[in-house]
């Protein structure tokens, strides 16, 4: 029970990440209107988060390892909620952007340390269902910041303000049980603790064990000595490829165009949709999200990582280029667009969303998993960033149906990759990944 109360509190993490994330989606629609943005300025006031998710992604482990998990985490906090509040009461465009990115700041941090530490806290035989309570967290944050838009949508033109000043709530709550919790048994080890580290490991894992996983601690600290160099060695390069490859289409996959967008285009490009009904959608948008990921947690131990992720990818493709065939309509159906928009995010919910982090988790070694991921992540984000700033402009270019039917071929090659040069890892120990990679040498 302990190590699950330990796991809940930083999970909260994770719901400030899928509602900070995902609250634009709503607010766009009500900030577009106010601010009379432009297309690059509605693209830069949705991406500014993300900007600062790149600067956390890359900050986030050097942080961590410098002054702890735990008081990372309630920095994390307050930029949560300063985040929230400075979004809430801007008075032009270039506040709101300066707020948003702290916000971002917190998340890039957040995306690393949160399920690195649930991960360092839980014993072992809990482990995997204590990690994953971190992405039930981001997607249970993204269903509620749909639902609130959709209750604040009734309050006028204003609403927006309060649909990011919510956050401020669950932000303090997160601060203060953070002091409620211990520091990571393994960074306490790594300073040289290990009395404390002992202690919070007798309450995780009971007497006996506790020394156990004390002296395999001591020991796994003592070889990572690798380097980041060392993912440019033989054998190590084909991994790095992968990972990068994987981290940068799950972004250009195009769900963020769904998931940030989506009322945007409801209200803008199908049209009829008043802004509560355009609104509205994303909750059915948000639960169907929430679902799908359920069923990756039950799926990908049982069907493999490949399976679900190229099932993932070609699902996505349909959905897309059935909304590219929507946007081809002189009127297009609400009907159809809503359609694919659920189609799409429920395939990628099911694989590409669990299942890049998961084999990102999996291929790099020990010794040099933390500085890869690290170099995953910010690739991910940049990516992210790279979508989100240029959906208007490609739809205006393009059309809305030719920016999809890109977006679906981007999902085709991204199924080929994975089923050509993505190995399996289900089933198979780290270092038997580790082997296989190093077995490869190119």
């Amino acid at each position: 029970m302990y190590a699950w109360m330990i796991a809940t509190v930083a999970a909260t993490a994770g719901l400030l990440f899928g509602y900070d994330i995902a609250v634009i989606n709503g607010a766009l629609v009500f900030l577009r209107q106010q601010w009379a943005l432009t297309e690059f300025g509605t693209e830069i006031a949705a991406s500014s988060l993300l900007f600062g998710c790149v600067l956390g992604a890359a900050v986030g482990g050097a942080l961590s390892d410098r002054f702890g998990r735990r008081r990372v985490l309630m920095l994390c906090a307050l930029l949560f909620g300063v985040s929230a509040l400075g979004a809430a009461l801007p008075r032009n465009l270039n506040e709101f952007v300066a707020a948003r990115f702290l916000g971002g700041v917190a998340i890039g941090v957040a995306s690393l340390i949160a399920p690195l530490y649930i991960a360092e806290v839980s014993p072992a035989r809990l482990r995997g269902r204590l990690v994953s309570l971190n992405q039930m967290a981001i997607v249970t944050g993204i269903l509620l910041a749909y639902f609130i838009n959709w209750a604040l949508s009734f309050q006028g033109s204003e609403s927006w303000r309060w649909m990011f000043a919510v956050a401020a709530i669950p932000s303090a709550a997160f601060l203060g049980a953070l002091f409620f919790v211990p520091e990571s048994p393994r960074w306490l080890v790594a300073q040289g603790h290990p009395g404390q580290a002992l202690r919070i490991l007798g309450r995780t894992l009971g007497g006996g064990a506790a020394e156990a996983a004390l002296a395999q601690i001591q020991q796994a600290i003592l070889e990572e000595a690798g380097t980041l160099r060392e993912i440019l060695r033989p054998g190590l390069r084909r991994a790095l490829g992968i990972a990068l490859f994987l981290a940068i289409m799950q972004q250009w996959s195009g769900v963020n165009t769904v998931l940030f967008y989506g009322a945007l285009i409801l209200k803008e490009q199908v049209g009829g949709q008043s802004d509560t009904a355009a609104i509205g959608a994303s909750v059915l948008i948000g639960l169907i999200n929430f679902v799908a990921t359920i069923a990756a947690i039950a799926l990908i131990d049982r069907l493999g990582r490949k399976a679900l992720l190229i099932a993932s990818a070609l699902g996505m493709a349909v959905c897309l280029l059935g909304l590219a065939a929507a946007f081809r309509q002189n009127e297009p159906s609400a009907t159809l667009v809503i359609a694919g928009m659920l189609g799409c995010v429920a395939s990628f919910g099911v694989g590409l969303g669990p299942g890049v982090w998961v084999v990102l988790s999996e291929i790099f070694p020990t010794r040099i998993r933390g500085r890869a991921m690290g170099v995953a992540t910010v690739a991910l984000w940049c990516a992210c960033v790279v979508l989100t700033m240029t959906y208007l402009s490609l739809s205006s270019a393009l059309g809305p149906s030719g920016a999809f039917t890109l977006y679906a071929v981007m999902c085709i090659g991204t199924a080929l990759f994975v089923w050509k040069l993505t190995p399996e890892t289900k089933g198979r120990t780290l270092e038997e990944i580790e082997s296989f990679f190093q077995e490869d040498r190119s």
